[in-house]
């Protein structure tokens, strides 16, 4: 009997022919409510070079701050045209890039509003598990009281925020270890 490798089980490249669809990366439709953006990024190893054979996953609230998942029983809108969950696969360069609508607030642990925020999960060769992060807004005056953007020191901050690339275009890139490692959370 054989049974079939699994990501945990092989290097890959596995991501990109079996688990990335056409169309994945474009979380917004043209009926979708809130604010249009794109976010590009690029995934990069420790010693600076492209990881062309990453997926990153992406889970966000629409433009209310609801997400689109039944345990989300917050009364606010639901928006039928956009559904919060994308995913990319990196290119030869590790680039990637999503077309989707910058989130609303959502309560945290106490009902504490957050910021807005994406939530990123990050799967390449040699990780037996994801690594989580979130991409916040630059000049968003709510990341000042954003409880997990609190919790990361100061000097970290600045690997969760992505940057003005131009009009409605956002840059997050990801340093998987060493010199500006993006913060990764443990959940």
């Amino acid at each position: 009997m054989s049974l079939p490798q699994t990501p945990s089980q092989t290097i890959g490249p596995f991501f990109k022919p079996s688990l990335v669809k056409s169309g994945d990366a474009a979380l917004a439709r043209r009926e979708s409510r809130g604010e249009r953006i794109v976010i590009v990024g690029r995934i990069l190893d420790g010693d600076g070079a492209p990881v062309d054979d990453a997926m990153v996953e992406i889970w966000q609230a629409n433009a209310d701050g609801r997400y689109d998942h039944p345990d989300d029983t917050q009364e606010k809108l639901i928006d039928s045209q956009f559904h919060g969950f994308g995913r990319a696969a990196t290119d030869q360069n590790g680039g990637f890039r999503f077309d989707a609508i910058k989130p609303g607030r959502v309560p945290g642990v106490g009902s504490v509003l957050q910021s807005p925020h994406i939530n990123v999960s990050l799967f390449a060769r040699g990780l037996l598990k994801r690594l989580v992060t979130r991409i916040y807004f630059p000049g968003e005056p709510s990341n000042d009281s954003d409880p997990v953007l609190k919790a990361v020191p100061i000097a970290r901050r600045s690997t969760l925020i992505a940057r003005v690339e131009g009009p409605s275009v956002l840059r997050f890139d990801m340093v998987l270890q060493g010199e500006n490692e993006t913060v990764f959370f443990d959940v």
